[in-house]
Parts: structure tokens; C-alpha cells; sequence
């Protein structure tokens, strides 16, 4: 992979006005060739982080490298048409009164013709919409509109792709297969991608890396299982997913003791000691109320959503109710007593992070 498409950002700094800064001292490097997701909740400094690689904002510090080019960096900034950045915005926006074909062709100045219908032919044919380009946009689906603006955003060989929110305004039923075709197009091309987004699920299950951006600085950037299995702290398990942390005393062993009964860890601390253990609520198991190495609880609600459902349990000794996730049928009821059993192994948080 071509290491002049590797994204390295150093330091970014960025306030309005008089008020808090926006990121501080930001830090984020996307390999070239990957898929990287910026994942944080609304008002996380996601969209500044962008609109600065992009070049539509100056930062206050802070350097943006895009290979060996300085694109941002004290008395640089590179304007956004000198960056080689493609980017797709939030619900394609297509230029209305333009043909797919032409919207594709649009940033493909300085080509003769025949190469810019080569190039907006392969690009239609990459993104599945061969034989589209003499429609207008408003004759496509949303769907169709997005693809039709990634190829847009590709036709010119960026270095970098910026994809901002872009599945935002598709229906559910669509978006799953949409950033499917998007990450196979992007891949196909060997693009260096970064996904803005606020959405968990869809940053998990696209991205080759996910960076977490909590109060202007990254918290936590990994492949997205690494994220879920073992996150920096409780704030980021909570985010990433459903979380159960659960008060715990570590005996020499390395075996941590909890309301839920005692939970092996996958990285032990080295001696006795407290925290909070994480655990996923797919490692719980719901089991009669006498079976072995169970814990008793009631059932207070239910959540059924067809492929599985999340299952709420009180138990004694622990003040926040546990979820657990079943799939198949329903073993319990809501107001029944269940046994619960924990599978596999638990991360222990001390204070710093989440150990294992």
C-alpha cells in the first residue's frame, strides 16, 4: 500500500470564539488503505475534525499530513482544491440539474473527453450503477444518490476520502447493504477513508479502525474488535455497546468476585486488588434457578427485537439491573426468577483502564 496516502494528525487544536476548545491537542493516525471511523457522540469536535482535513477550517494548532504533504501547520493551509480529498456528504448532495454522469465527471478538469467518460463509466460500474449516467438525481433512490456521490468523490484519484455521516438519511432497511457497497467500492480502489459518524453499529461493522473522540481528543483508537473486546475505559464499553460492569474484589487467583459470582479475567492484575469488571451481555446465561455456579435474579423487563432479545434482571447485592442478551426463543418471563451464569472472561477496571 502507498504510505503517500497515510493520514497523520499531530496536536489539532480548534476553539470559537472565546468559548472551550472544540479538540485539544488531538492526535489520529488512518494507514493508508484503511477504513477509518471517527466515532462520538454530537458535539464530540467530529465534524470540526473534518471540515479541518478537509481545508475548510484553519486550526488554532496543530499539524495535518496527508503523506509527505503538510496540508496544515503553522502558516500553512493548504486550500481544499489542492488537497486531493474526496469527500461524500451527509445525503449525497448531487447538483440537481446535473446527469449522474455528469455529477461523476464533475471534478475531472483538465482531461479529454474520452478519459473523462472512461473514468465516469468505471466509476458507475465500481459503485453498481452501470447504465445510470444519463438519469437525473431526482430519478434515483437515496441510496443510489450516495453511491452516485462516492463515485463522484473517486473519479479524481483522491489520496483520501472523507465520508461525513453519509448513510444518515437512508431508511434501516437500506443502509446495511448501502455501506456495504460503499466499503467494497473504496476497497476496490485501495483508498485511504475516513467515516464520520455517531452511529456505534455502523462504525463496528465497516471500519478497519475506530477512533473514539470524546471531548476533543481521541479516548481510544483500535480495530473495531479490539474496541469491544477490550476497551480503554468504562465510559468507551458503555458507548461502544451494551456494557455490564459490576463491583469486584481479585483474590490472588486472578478470579474477580461479583454479584454475579466469581469471573476469571482475561489479563489478571498480578495480586489481590478492586475495581469494576466489564462483561458483554452475550456472556451471561439465563439457567434454572437451581443449576451450579448460578446466581439468582428477577426478570423486570424484556426487549424482543426477532434475532434476539435483551433480557433485564435485578440482582441481589448489585443496585444496577444486568442485560443479557438471548437469542432463540425466550426462556423466561417478565417477574420470574432465573439463574444467571457468566461465560468466558471479565476486564477489570482500575481507575486508569480496563485491564485484559
Amino acid at each position: 500500500m502507498n504510505d503517500t496516502n497515510e493520514l497523520h494528525i499531530e496536536g489539532l487544536t480548534k476553539s470559537y470564539g472565546a468559548g472551550e476548545p472544540v479538540l485539544r491537542e488531538l492526535g489520529l493516525t488512518v494507514p493508508a488503505g484503511a477504513l477509518t471511523a471517527v466515532l462520538g457522540p454530537s458535539g464530540c469536535g467530529k465534524t470540526t475534525l473534518l471540515r479541518i482535513v478537509a481545508g475548510f477550517l484553519r486550526a488554532d494548532a496543530g499539524t495535518v499530513r496527508l503523506g509527505d504533504r503538510l496540508l496544515s501547520g503553522p502558516g500553512v493551509h493548504l486550500p481544499p482544491e489542492r488537497r486531493r480529498i474526496g469527500i461524500v456528504p451527509q445525503e449525497g448532495a448531487l447538483f440537481p440539474h446535473l446527469t449522474v454522469a455528469r455529477n461523476v465527471a464533475f471534478g475531472l478538469t483538465g482531461t479529454d473527453r474520452a478519459e473523462r467518460r472512461r473514468r465516469t463509466e468505471e466509476m458507475l460500474e465500481l459503485v453498481g450503477l452501470a447504465g445510470y449516467g444519463d438519469r437525473m438525481p431526482h430519478e434515483l433512490s437515496g441510496g443510489q444518490q450516495q453511491r452516485v456521490a462516492l463515485a463522484r468523490a473517486l473519479a479524481p484519484k483522491p489520496q483520501l476520502v472523507l465520508l461525513d455521516e453519509p448513510f444518515n438519511a437512508l431508511d434501516s432497511a437500506l443502509r446495511t447493504g448501502v455501506r456495504s457497497d460503499v466499503r467494497a467500492a473504496l476497497c476496490a480502489t485501495g483508498a485511504t477513508a475516513v467515516l464520520v459518524t455517531h452511529d456505534q453499529q455502523e462504525a463496528l461493522s465497516t471500519a478497519d479502525l475506530v477512533a473514539v473522540v470524546r471531548d476533543g481528543q481521541v479516548a481510544q483508537c483500535a480495530s473495531p474488535q479490539d474496541l469491544y473486546r477490550r476497551p480503554a475505559d468504562p465510559w468507551i464499553a458503555e458507548f461502544v455497546g451494551d456494557a455490564v460492569l459490576l463491583p469486584a474484589t481479585v483474590d490472588s487467583y486472578g478470579t474477580a468476585r461479583t454479584a454475579l459470582g466469581p469471573v476469571p479475567l482475561a489479563t489478571p492484575p498480578g495480586g489481590p486488588s478492586a475495581g469494576t469488571v466489564l462483561l458483554r451481555p452475550e456472556q451471561l446465561r439465563l439457567t434454572d434457578t437451581d443449576s451450579e455456579g448460578t446466581v439468582r435474579g428477577t426478570v423486570t423487563d424484556i426487549c424482543y427485537y426477532g434475532h434476539d432479545a435483551m433480557v433485564t434482571v435485578t440482582v441481589e447485592g448489585h443496585d444496577t439491573p444486568v442485560g443479557i442478551r438471548v437469542a432463540g426463543p425466550l426462556p423466561v418471563s417478565q417477574g420470574e426468577e432465573t439463574g444467571i451464569r457468566v461465560v468466558g472472561e471479565g476486564s477489570l477496571h482500575r481507575g486508569g483502564g480496563l485491564r485484559g
